[in-house]
């Protein structure tokens, strides 16, 4: 690509030796053997995780059908099962899961025991209950956002909108798939 309306130019080095890369079956251009090394490290490595998540993957849908096997379901139901756990795994983004999620990256980032944590969070005026109760799923309420938007470093206004559950942009995209508007909208979760 042209810099500056200028043509590139392409600087080889007469003394070294360059190998050509192809991509089916055409070249598509030509590096130093160092970084053809990498270039194959790299898409190796690449392939490899891809097995790891193929093996991985036949695990857990052994693990689920065995599970299905022993409480007496249907095998059927095996791609059900498997969604329910793979969205339970996931990083939650919204409500009392997605806070405490924070909680204990908090707690790894301070690299510190259960009981240390929980005197940590109490010096900043979150009561052990409160914590217990935040990890067992139980509802944020607003009283505990500050001290929560201390312990985690972010600002109460994040916080809400991760209790919550929506972020205005996420909202507003609802609100145009269903064909409603954002007050409509925020009047159906308030029922």
């Amino acid at each position: 690509m042209p810099r500056n309306n200028q043509p590139l130019r392409l600087h080889l080095n007469h003394y070294r030796s360059y190998i050509a890369i192809s991509y089916e079956d055409m070249e598509v251009g030509f590096c130093t053997p160092e970084f053809a090394a990498k270039i194959v490290e790299t898409f190796n490595e690449h392939e490899k995780l891809h097995e790891d998540n193929e093996t991985v993957y036949k695990a857990f849908k052994l693990a689920c059908l065995d599970l299905i096997r022993q409480t007496g379901g249907n095998a059927n139901q095996i791609n059900r099962r498997m969604k329910h756990y793979l969205e339970k795994a996931k990083r939650p983004e919204h409500g009392t899961r997605a806070i405490a999620f924070l909680l204990r990256e908090r707690q790894q980032e301070l690299d510190v025991s259960n009981r240390e944590f929980v005197r940590f969070c109490y010096s900043y005026k979150l009561a052990p209950q409160e914590l217990k109760n935040i990890f067992q799923g139980k509802d944020v309420t607003d009283e505990q956002l500050k001290p929560l938007s201390r312990i985690l470093g972010k600002t109460v206004e994040e916080l809400t909108e991760m209790r919550d559950g929506f972020t205005d942009t996420e909202l507003n995209r609802l609100a145009r798939i269903l064909g409603t508007s954002n007050e409509e909208l925020a009047q159906l979760f308030s029922n």
